[in-house]
């Protein structure tokens, strides 16, 4: 077990004399364009880490009057610069508590590439640009304020509300927050619901609010090399066997093959739902995907499609090749990785076996580069269902809720590993035709950003006086 450096911020310490009890205690405050403000300066990419923004908020916290035993920041002592904070609303004890997550940490991004400078906020045409606001700094902004102000209101939930502000959830993995404070600090965060605004979604097209998701479960994380081996020799004596040409054709295979349908409670409710949003033979297929009554040809239409196709079936493909040493020489082996998202229930060793059969070629060896993290499916409570339709249908009375298994991989995978149901929710609309996240010139709208402050704290407070 690591051990930990565990403070609460001593140059604020003089904070802890000021009494917390009452709301006239504490400053007001920061708006929340002024807290993404502060956070997208923060550099929080994998090689700065999160500790500096961690400590950003808990002064924050520590301002507008929380206690100090309620506002925790820890980070591992082999990584200082991947800090965590952990802050708690207490309740009445009336329940387990509710738990949101939402990490700290963005991908990186190259000034050179941006138009706008990406560790500044910039308003340009209705939209906010800057690294993280989309993912997943404009959420934890939400997710901040939402927590100040049912403070600030005097607010006692029936049960405590915790919020986890997490490092290392995007590239680098080093020090993954939720995954270290469920080993070593599983106290502090242990809760009866998770909620990860990092794994919902919220779609939108041209300008239109179409769904608010609910994900109950995602797609394991699973990653193969691949490798041909040959001999080598001189490149003027080519062989059949060269390893490249080898390889070539295995993943040639490969891109002709998809995995078998596998439908999931979620994903049935999914097509489902989402039918309401299509017309004419799209909508007829995704209801007969969704009663369970889908020909083949309606599942070839939908396969055709890349956003139906994902939800459909555990697919695998090539993200890295290699091979050769030398331009003179024959090449002695060629490599390739090959990234899987596996159904939940599917297991990586009959993943393996497929990938196998498919590339037919008993000289392909395999190795596990980045083995899959056991994610189960969270129950679809129809009362969590009730609840958020209810925040929803409050502020945009025509947008549809719908579950949702993700294709990509959230923090919420390691809250389900150990048994506590999670759910990504988030309604800060994007634009399904040009999402940005971990792309060049990241943007959200101001009206989405704004809108969903607003719903996290109606949500948040909905889910905390239960």
């Amino acid at each position: 077990m690591h051990r930990c450096c565990t403070a609460l911020l001593m140059g604020l310490m003089c904070l802890a004399a000021t009494d917390t009890t009452h709301a006239d205690s504490a400053t007001a405050p920061p708006s929340a364009r002024e807290l993404l403000r502060e956070l997208v300066e923060i550099n929080s990419t994998h090689a700065h880490g999160s500790t500096e923004a961690a400590k950003a908020l808990a002064a924050h916290f520590l301002a507008a009057g929380f206690a100090v035993q309620d506002v925790t920041f820890l980070a591992p002592a082999d990584y200082p610069n991947k800090g965590n904070l952990v802050v708690r609303l207490r309740g009445r004890g009336r329940g387990r508590p509710v738990l949101y997550i939402g990490h700290l940490d963005v991908v990186e991004a190259k000034r050179d590439d941006w138009n706008y400078d990406p560790f500044k906020l910039t308003e340009h045409d209705g939209w906010l640009y800057g690294r993280g606001v989309i993912d997943m700094k404009g959420q934890d902004v939400a997710m901040a304020v939402a927590l100040m102000r049912l403070r600030r209101e005097g607010f006692q939930p029936a049960r405590d509300l915790i919020v986890a502000f997490t490092a290392d959830e995007e590239a680098g993995g080093d020090a993954n927050g939720v995954s270290w404070l469920l080993a070593t600090h599983r106290e502090l965060i242990d809760a009866q619901i998770v909620i990860n605004p990092d794994g919902g979604e919220a779609g939108m097209k041209q300008g239109r609010k179409l769904y608010v998701a609910v994900q109950t479960s995602e797609k394991n994380f699973l990653t193969f090399g691949v490798e041909t081996p040959d001999k080598g020799g001189h490149s003027s004596r080519p062989t059949a066997d060269n390893p490249i040409y080898r390889l070539a054709a295995a993943l040639m295979r490969l891109s002709q093959y998809r995995f078998p349908v596998h439908l999931t409670e979620t994903t049935k409710q999914y097509f489902e739902r989402r039918a309401e949003l299509e017309t004419g033979q799209t909508q007829a297929d995704m209801r007969a995907v969704g009663m369970g009554s889908a020909d083949q040809a309606a599942i070839e239409r939908l396969s055709a499609v890349v956003e139906t196709n994902i939800m459909l079936r555990t697919t695998c493909t090539a993200t890295q090749i290699e091979g050769g040493h030398a331009e003179n020489a024959l090449p002695q082996r060629a490599r390739a990785t090959l990234q899987c998202r596996v159904i939940p229930g599917e297991s990586a060793d009959s993943v393996q076996a497929a990938l196998q059969t498919v590339l037919a070629d008993p000289l392909v060896k395999f190795s596990t580069i980045t083995p899959a993290t056991p994610s189960p499916e969270s129950p679809l409570t129809p009362s969590l269902v009730r609840e958020v339709e209810n925040v929803v249908h409050g502020l945009w009375p025509h947008v549809i809720v719908l579950p949702e298994m993700s294709p990509g991989a959230s923090d919420s995978r390691y809250t389900r590993a150990l048994g506590m149901p999670s759910y990504g929710i988030d309604a800060m609309f994007d634009d399904l035709d040009d999402g940005r996240a971990h792309g060049r010139d990241e943007r959200i709208g101001v009206q989405a950003f704004d809108q969903d402050v607003e719903f996290t704290y109606q949500l948040m407070k909905v889910l905390a006086r239960n």
